[in-house]
């Protein structure tokens, strides 16, 4: 099931759901349980190329999944749904008790990093390109957009709760994407969550977005790199961990086993695995959205 209890974190899902061919193929899905892409676009009267299009949307906002097998006429896509429900909480009490911090991009506590790789502020670069010793350039705390090819950045937040209190949740907001030489739209990368050295699970971003230039970039920052990323909601609960409504591991709190004296550390990495496509993280001064890091910590009162 698909919960969405912040409305900004579900703008994907929305984007997706506002076409009504988007909706026709859902619906196909829903009632076929899988369809390869000639069978889609035979059953809605489209072109291979239109629905491939549709079929990426959806695939990008995480309602649909898509397989590979080999049929009669070579290799074939398989589209499945991939949840069978949709909830949204349009009017969502908010938690009484939480603290919320925003953390500057630039603001991280340890990282290892392989180029490509590189980090700016909203005035100009920090050092040079692909090289990661400036990384520990005393003006990586005011850099507004970092990118890496392989390794991992990490981030402490803030723990002020009190003897009589106890974790509930926790939430990260970030704008993130995958990391390719200039830009590639098509550049999967899975990007992996770890809370003190625990992963938590991966997303996998569609690529490296560029094309079209971020609505909060500089305007030194060249056209022809990467200009923007997708907010993505990270839930740490007692139930399991999710990204945007979507449960992507069992982990939970008391997996973390935080205390109100524990060090809460929020890792990004990439790996060498299948989809090693780099990392892209923009904070308030670059990409679409106006915000760095929120980090969000709520609480319940013993």
């Amino acid at each position: 099931m698909v919960h969405i209890k912040e409305l900004r974190s579900g703008l994907n899902i929305f984007k997706a759901l506002s076409s009504e061919i988007r909706l026709e193929i859902l619906y196909l899905l829903r009632t076929n349980e899988s369809m390869n892409l000639n069978e889609i676009a035979d059953k809605l009267n489209l072109s291979n190329g239109a629905v491939t299009m549709h079929i990426k949307k959806l695939e990008e906002s995480g309602l649909i999944d898509i397989s590979t097998a080999v049929g009669k006429h070579g290799i074939q896509k398989i589209c499945y749904l991939n949840e069978e429900y949709l909830t949204v909480e349009l009017k969502s009490k908010q938690p009484e008790n939480l603290y919320e911090y925003e953390i500057k991009v630039g603001h991280y506590s340890d990282y290892n990093v392989e180029p490509t790789c590189g980090l700016a502020t909203k005035d100009s670069i920090i050092g040079e390109f692909d090289d990661p010793r400036y990384f520990a350039d005393p003006h990586h705390i005011n850099a507004g957009v970092i990118w890496f090819a392989k390794g991992y950045i990490e981030y402490r937040i803030p723990n002020y709760l009190k003897q009589n209190q106890e974790f509930s949740e926790l939430q990260f907001i970030l704008e993130l994407s995958s990391e390719a030489p200039s830009y590639n739209n098509n550049w999967p990368s899975d990007i992996y969550f770890y809370l003190n050295n625990i992963e938590l699970g991966y997303w996998t971003s569609p690529g490296d977005f560029g094309g079209v230039k971020g609505k909060n970039n500089p305007l030194w920052w060249p056209p022809h790199l990467n200009q923007y990323g997708m907010l993505k909601l990270i839930r740490v609960t007692k139930e399991g961990t999710f990204i945007d409504g979507f449960k992507i591991s069992d982990v939970t709190l008391d997996d973390i086993n935080l205390t109100q004296q524990s060090d809460i550390k929020l890792k990004l990495a990439v790996s060498n695995d299948q989809n090693s496509g780099g990392l892209t993280l923009y904070g308030s001064s670059f990409g679409n959205y106006e915000q760095d890091i929120i980090a969000r910590v709520i609480y319940d009162v013993k």
